[in-house]
């Protein structure tokens, strides 16, 4: 199979890879004397990052036409999955099987491998983000030997959230449950008074809780999503409204694009996204940044983004407030703390988007916000490397998997790595 220079463009299309070769094997042998024969690599999943994160100046490849299928584990409740299928895809054959994943990201169109490989997450108190569902990859080193790390091994904390820095994850084998079903609901206009008062009360009163707002109403907060286990939907919040109509999270958003929101039950991968993976999830032509901070700050934090509102406004479609728990995984944005994520949905101008990101950054760097890996942050590389306490240890992980630096870009160095 030979190799093409088309690259492409990100989901966003704020970026264009400039890697002058692309390749899409379909055998790991292919994808061993591909790695094997290039001076630099790097993997590319759904695109669905908002930086170059994916580019090189070698050799960019996709996994997605590699050859495998899910396969569950049911006696150790694990299930492997091929590190280039989609969420959506993954969760159907897991379903018609039995099993079920604890959480999923708010679109299920994004790659497994790219997903975990940035430490993205769903919401709920009691679920970690996909990252942390992870008991083992399997990872193609520069040298084309294939690996297996599992949990509990000395690297695998390290290996998870790896940036794609350590090598090209083929397979992933997942933390899995029996199948389940959910409903969802939203409600409209609950206070900012009774959020905040008690955020444990209104994060925990169903599975997965999401905040949407546009920071423009100082009394009220746009939408609470709601996601719960089994078939009854909780009562409105307090103060709150049942909304009497579906929903888009972005104004103005077709809510056909959406999961069910009627509260009656359906399947667990039918209403832990918000996006149905048929349609364009999200507006498309758009930005997205992310900030984690620990849960214990979450008022403080929501408070200082708040003061920011006036000043979001012309370039914010919306911003998604949601809980995380915390992991082990050294790159995590829930790394050692139970976390909050306040997500930021941005019009598609990325000069302006940045200088208000850069504001963002400096309100809440009292609560050692980290970022989201493939979302849009200014952060210099000695700031990123102290809001994580194991940042030289995976230094250390990195240049000992990968001496030569295969598996490095432009990007990564722009962050200290």
């Amino acid at each position: 199979m030979s190799t093409t220079p088309a690259a492409g463009r990100n989901w966003a299309g704020n970026v264009t890879f400039h890697a002058p070769r692309f390749a899409a094997p379909t055998t790991l042998e292919r994808l061993a004397e591909l790695v094997q024969s290039a001076s630099r690599v790097r993997a590319v999943g759904s695109r669905h990052t908002f930086s170059a994160l994916a580019d090189s100046d070698d050799l960019m490849v996709s996994v997605e036409a590699l050859p495998g299928a899910v396969t569950v584990h049911a006696e150790r409740g694990t299930a492997s999955v091929p590190a280039g299928m989609r969420y959506a895809e993954a969760a159907r054959e897991l379903d018609a099987a039995g099993w079920a994943l604890g959480a999923m990201a708010s679109l299920p169109h994004i790659t497994v491998a790219g997903a975990i490989a940035t430490g993205t997450h769903g919401s709920g108190d009691a679920a970690g983000s996909l990252s942390d569902a992870v008991v083992a990859l399997d990872i193609l080193r520069a040298d084309g030997d294939l690996v297996t790390v599992r949990r509990g091994d000395p690297d695998f904390a390290g290996a998870v959230v790896a940036l794609g820095s350590l090598g090209i994850v083929t397979r992933v084998e997942f933390a899995v449950e029996p199948s389940y079903r959910m409903t969802q609901v939203v409600d409209r206009g609950l206070p900012w008074d009774t959020a905040l008062d008690d955020v444990d009360a209104v994060m925990g009163s169903a599975d997965s809780v999401s905040l949407f707002t546009r920071w423009a109403d100082p009394e009220r907060i746009d939408q609470v999503w709601r996601k719960t286990r089994g078939e009854n939907a909780p009562p409105a919040l307090s103060g709150a409204r049942r909304a009497e109509e579906p929903a888009h999270p972005l104004p103005g958003g077709p809510a056909k694009n959406c999961t069910d929101q009627s509260g009656m039950a359906g399947a667990w991968f039918e209403r832990l996204p918000h996006f149905r993976a048929e349609f364009t999830p999200s507006h498309g032509e758009e930005l997205q940044s992310e900030f984690f901070v620990p849960r214990d700050r979450a008022v403080e934090a929501i408070q200082a983004v708040r003061a920011l509102g006036p000043q979001l406004q012309a370039l914010l479609y919306v911003s998604e407030i949601r809980s995380i728990r915390a992991d082990a995984l050294w790159l995590s944005g829930a790394y050692g703390r139970d976390t909050i994520g306040i997500h930021f949905t941005w019009r598609l101008d990325e000069p302006a988007v940045r200088a208000l990101v850069f504001m963002i950054e400096a309100a809440l760097a009292p609560f050692d916000a980290r970022p989201h890996w493939g979302k849009v942050f200014t952060s210099d590389p000695v700031t990123i490397a102290s809001r994580y306490p194991r940042w030289a240890d995976f230094i250390d992980l990195r240049e000992r998997w990968d001496p030569r630096g295969v598996f490095r870009n432009a990007q990564l160095a722009a962050w200290g790595m």
